[in-house]
This record gives C-alpha cells, structure tokens and sequence, in this order.
C-alpha cells in the first residue's frame, strides 16, 4: 500500500512538472506573438505616415520622382510581405528608401522649413525608435522561447507538443557594419 502511494505521488509530481512546463511554452509563444503583434502595431503606423509624408514633399521635389518612387514602392513591398523573415526585409528595404528620401530633402531648405513635412519627419524618426524596441523586446522574446524548446528537459516536452523555434526579427546588413566616423 505503502508503495502505491508513493508511485502515486510520483505519477501526481511528474505530471504537474509536464503541465508546468507546457503552460511555460505557452507563456512564451503568446509572448512572442504579442511581441510580433507590437512591431506590426508601429509598422503599420509608419507606413500610414510615408503617404502622407510623399504628399507634402511632392510638389517640392519636382526632380526627385525616382526617390519618391522607390519609396512608395518599398512601402507596397513592406505592406505585402508574410512572416517575420520577409517582413524584416521588406521593412529594412523600406528604411533605407526612407534613408535617401530624407538624405535628398536636406537639399531642398524651404522643404526642411516646412511645418508639416519637419513635424511628419519627426513622427517618423520617432515611430523608427518604436520599431527598434519593439524588434528588441521581440528578438528578446523570441531567444527566451528558443532556449526554452531546445534545452533540455523542456525540448522534450517542446517535442511532444510540436512547439517550434521562432524567428528573429533580422537585421538589415548595412547596419552590422561598423559606422565610420569622420571628424573633419
């Protein structure tokens, strides 16, 4: 009798640690999608802020068609793209277009002195920091959710219940490059 009871007791903890464990997995998947769901939230803010920023500069830049162009065309890539690989770079695609739209407005002063395209600008800039610590608090989601499914003895539970790697939100190529400063 004795002995039942103890294999009971075993049976009763090893099932409460597997259920411990699958509700962990479960934390962090939803984690990660709320992460996701979060960087979607400021992309689709961003990319409701380009047309109205093309507009205002449009009239300014006459010569300037194919930055603009490129532009609006990198925003229908980014507003098409599925899944966190082609959205990463199709959004990085998208800030580099953004890049070389305000690279080339420097040249125009009544455009930088214009209230509405300076304060559009400014909402950018800070919807660009948005995304950035969204992307980090996703990537830190996302690493916390893989170190969970692949490291033992949790990968077995992982496993059994078909839990998979996530992806990282990627980084644009240009931007592991180190800056080159030049005080001159």
């Amino acid at each position: 009798m004795a002995a039942f009871l103890v294999l009971l007791v075993v049976i009763v903890l090893v099932v409460m640690w597997i259920i411990g464990l699958y509700n962990g997995l479960v934390g962090m998947r939803n984690q990660c999608r709320n992460a996701w769901a979060q960087i979607d939230v400021q992309l689709k803010r961003r990319r409701d802020l380009i047309p109205n920023l093309v507009e205002v500069v449009k009239d300014y830049m006459s010569y300037e068609q194919e930055t603009l162009t490129k532009v609006v065309e990198a925003r229908s890539k980014a507003i098409s793209a599925q899944g966190v690989q082609a959205t990463g770079e199709a959004e990085n695609q998208l800030t580099g277009a953004l890049k070389s739209l305000f690279a080339v407005m420097e040249n125009y002063p009544n455009l930088k002195a214009n209230e509405s395209v300076t304060k559009l600008q400014e909402e950018l800039t800070s919807t660009e920091n948005k995304i950035a610590f969204a992307r980090q608090y996703y990537n830190d989601s996302v690493m916390r959710m893989n170190n969970k499914t692949e490291m033992f003895p949790s990968s077995i539970i992982a496993g059994m219940f078909n839990f998979k790697r996530e992806e990282y939100y990627p980084v644009p190529e240009e931007d592991k490059e180190p800056v080159k400063v030049d005080l001159r």
